[in-house]
């Protein structure tokens, strides 16, 4: 569609969901939808509810944050049953200070922004509807203007509770202006926006000498004390700051333990009482979600400090850690590189997934149990399935180191490596050896890695590399095996005829002479190796195929290459074994035949249109394959 088309459009919705009227007809609307007037908190959290939510392993993962944060689902559950649904339901937890501390890019910042951006669209809904005095800089609610001995028997009409007293600037207006009528005061349906300032508000600490506590509770202006006669007339003085702005909505403290103690008192009242000082006034109410973040070792020197002891109690802190999910880690650079201006160009498949495996190891703990080592610990974190764990293993590990997650390697580091190697590379491909070549190059690089760090993370690059050459020999054993279908069938229909006799304590007969064999064991087992079925476990594994076949048959369906994951690995496992001299030649002849290269050209194609490889990065990849086999 026509972008000033889509404009005319907004412009448009816009212009019907304004709504202004008195005082007396906002109260209807109160009693229709009473939601209308609940508090910040409240409103906070509705807005991630109505997004709805599934249940993953037991876990909710809240589809507001979905698209944008991966990896923190039990950090964001944690934040939503913790702190926003009590502070919703007005318990004593929404008169603290929400604190997310975390390691640098973890997600903090993203999530601030998530919650701005997402109460920004809410107050566009009916849902999210939110009504203030009209021309109060404030935005203040105007059920401030009922009087305080009648706010009890609102509550019993209406099931709607009052807090906070009406501001010095609209008590004067609703004299002077409205004739102490309050049923004719107007009001309005307003929107959140952080440019605009109304209902967002972002406070970010700067020199402390020249940071003026003006840029949080407002300041006099003197332009208008001729004109009104004191400091003390609410007229002459700017409702302004970020506090008075953010009121209604949310209010964030960037890097909020630098900033100078006389801004942090502030918060004190705010979040306790739900007030602050400014000016000549008496306190005026705001009722804000205010929302800070830091790094662990500001936050600990903070803590340390007594001065500060009145401020702890009012915080809450949530722990942001890095994600520790090896799929969630590739969906984060796929985000990081879809915002860049490389997007174009092609990364080869597993490239990311390679690079999220050195993250990850980065930021895992070494596990205290001797049957676990850092991998196994990777896949199971990842949700695979590792032979003789199971999900309490993975529960148990998660207990060992509640810090865990709080350091390692960061995404923004890794996203500036792939940038160097596509700058660098000079063509559009890059595969995961030359990523894993520019991680470890960066190392040097990195102001905070000590050499004790480079050496365990050049161990982990190691690592990512052993488990790169096996994904990358499996990739090209799949698309030669594909050529080979053929015999894969043909190789599994002749194991599941030999299991089944082995099974049934039967014989099979002889194709060619017609007299009964017993079942072919050497055969059975050189294709279990292949995926480590020990002597003990063979009849298991054999049985657990027969009832596959079973079930299969009841349901009316065949069961073929495809029925079993572990068995169809197992063929081309085997199969691959066969044929890997055919690959040693054919990836490693400087000049092949035409039989080699029509099978080279084959896999190639394979690897093109199925695999999601380009001409480059699936030759690059046959012939590291081909090294790695010569090895």
């Amino acid at each position: 569609m026509d972008i000033l088309k889509r404009i005319e459009q907004f412009r448009e919705t816009e212009e019907r969901l304004k709504w202004e009227g008195t005082f007396a007809q906002y109260l209807e609307i109160v009693k229709q939808k009473p939601w209308v007037a609940q508090s910040a908190h409240s409103r906070v959290y509705n807005m991630i509810k109505d997004a709805g939510y599934e249940v993953v392993d037991g876990k909710k993962r809240y589809k507001f944050f979905s698209q944008q944060l991966f990896g923190l689902e039990e950090a964001l559950e944690r934040l939503v049953e913790e702190y926003f649904h009590p502070a919703a339901k007005r318990l004593d937890v929404r008169k603290r200070i929400l604190l997310l501390m975390g390691p640098v890019s973890g997600g903090k910042s993203t999530l601030v922004t998530l919650l701005k951006r997402g109460l920004e669209a809410y107050t566009r809904t009916d849902q999210g509807a939110i009504y203030a005095i009209k021309g109060c800089p404030m935005h203040e609610d105007p059920l401030h203007l009922i009087p305080h001995h009648l706010r009890d028997d609102f509550y019993k009409q209406y099931g709607v509770r009052i807090e906070g007293n009406l501001s010095p600037l609209n008590m004067m207006r609703l004299e002077q202006e409205y004739g102490g009528r309050i049923e004719d005061v107007m009001v309005e349906r307003i929107f959140f926006s952080e440019d605009k300032r109304v209902g967002i508000g972002t406070f970010s600490p700067s020199d402390p000498k020249s940071q003026d506590i003006a840029d949080l509770t407002g300041s006099i202006d003197f332009s208008t004390i001729a004109e009104y006669g004191s400091e003390s007339d609410p007229r002459a003085y700017r409702f302004d700051g970020e506090l008075n702005k953010a009121n209604r909505g949310i209010m964030e403290f960037q890097e909020m333990l630098k900033c100078d103690e006389k801004f942090l008192w502030h918060l004190l009242s705010l979040t306790q009482e739900g007030n602050f000082k400014a000016g000549r006034f008496a306190l005026i109410s705001a009722d804000e979600l205010i929302v800070a973040h830091t790094n662990e070792t500001e936050y600990r020197s903070f803590i340390s400090n007594k001065k500060n002891e009145a401020l702890h109690s009012r915080i809450i802190v949530m722990p942001i850690p890095y994600n520790l999910k090896l799929s969630d880690e590739e969906k984060i650079y796929e985000k990081m590189i879809k915002e860049s201006d490389v997007a174009d160009v092609h990364i080869a498949p597993h490239t990311l997934r390679v690079a999220a495996m050195f993250t990850i190891l980065t930021r895992l703990k070494e596990p205290k149990r001797g049957d676990i080592d850092l991998i196994k610990k990777m896949r199971l974190y990842d949700g695979e399935s590792v032979e003789g764990f199971n999900s309490t293993d993975v529960e148990e590990l998660k207990k060992e180191y509640p810090d865990e997650g709080m350091s390692g390697i960061d995404p923004r580091y890794v996203i500036n490596r792939i940038s160097s190697t596509i700058i660098r590379k000079e063509i559009h491909s890059i595969n995961a050896l030359d990523v894993l070549r520019s991680l470890k190059e960066g190392l040097d690089q990195h102001p905070s890695i000590t050499q004790e760090l480079k050496e365990k993370y050049l161990n982990f690059i190691s690592l990512a590399r052993k488990e790169y050459d096996e994904i990358a020999k499996k990739e090209v054993q799949k698309a030669f095996v594909y050529s080979y279908e053929e015999s894969a069938k043909t190789l599994m229909d002749n194991y599941l005829d030999n299991v089944e006799a082995y099974c049934n304590k039967a014989k099979l007969r002889d194709p060619l002479t017609g007299e009964e064999i017993n079942p072919d064991e050497k055969l059975m087992r050189s294709i279990e190796e292949q995926i480590g079925i020990s002597e003990n476990a063979k009849k298991a594994f054999r049985e657990e195929i027969l009832i596959r076949i079973s079930a299969y048959a009841r349901k009316g369906k065949r069961f073929d290459y495809n029925s079993h994951d572990r068995l169809r690995e197992a063929i081309q496992k085997k199969l691959f074994a066969d044929l890997k001299d055919v690959v040693k030649i054919t990836t490693s002849t400087k000049t092949p035949d035409e039989q080699q290269l029509k099978k080279v050209n084959e896999v190639v194609a394979r690897l093109i249109d199925e695999y999601g490889y380009n001409s480059t990065s699936a030759n690059e990849l046959l012939q590291y394959v081909g090294s790695l086999l010569n090895r």
